[in-house]
């Protein structure tokens, strides 16, 4: 059986110029996680990374926390969902919170308003569209044996979501609590994919700086 590992990016600069850069935490996080890969003898074949700054970025440290290079390919599928238009839509003013958890409440109202199907000609990617974009991806995957996926929260709930029960209906649930580098495993065999473990993330449970969510 194939194994394929879909990974969170490493933290992204919040409140920055430039969102899409990890910050120092999240580089760290990346270089662990690929030196915890090193010492378990997990050496993927192949990444395979969205185009995002911060999948770029995340990828290069886990490369470097490895100490040998990986093949690595870009596909777009795996890219987040565009969460500043979806949070605009909701509330243009959004940028009024200043804090985290202020943030965080405004954006889990946007992208239930977003979820619902109701309002999808305000969006220029429906969520319907984004499930389809994300089950194309995940099925490319299939090509593949022993690949890591370096991507974004949003579309590694849904291939969470959509391996456990057979649609979207978990995807809030599952991106709501996913971790920066946490890793979920999904197992390719011959009854097609399944999923094995979510959002794991020892490598980074020892080191309280580590353990981000943003």
């Amino acid at each position: 059986m194939a194994r394929l590992l879909l990974i969170r990016h490493g933290q992204a600069s919040f409140g920055a110029d430039d969102y899409d850069a990890l910050s120092e935490i999240g580089h760290e996080q990346a270089r662990t996680l690929g030196r915890s890969f090193a010492e378990r003898g997990i050496r993927p074949a192949l990444i395979v990374r969205g185009d995002m700054r911060r999948h770029d970025e995340t990828a290069a440290g886990i490369v470097e926390g490895l100490k040998e290079p990986v093949e690595t390919v870009v596909d777009a599928g795996w890219n987040e969902f565009d969460f500043h238009h979806v949070v605009t839509v909701h509330q243009p003013d959004f940028r009024s919170a200043t804090t985290p958890r202020a943030f965080q409440e405004i954006f889990e109202a946007a992208t239930a308003r977003w979820f619902s199907g109701d309002h999808d000609a305000e969006y220029a990617e429906s969520f319907t569209n984004f499930r389809e974009r994300v089950t194309a991806a995940l099925d490319r995957l299939r090509a593949h044996r022993d690949v890591a996926v370096v991507s974004s929260g949003g579309p590694i709930a849904m291939a969470a979501s959509l391996l456990t029960t057979g649609s979207a209906a978990g995807w809030a649930a599952f991106n709501r609590v996913s971790v920066n580098t946490g890793v979920t495993k999904v197992i390719s065999g011959s009854r097609g994919l399944s999923l094995s473990t979510f959002n794991e993330h020892t490598h980074v449970e020892a080191d309280p700086r580590l353990l981000t969510y943003r």
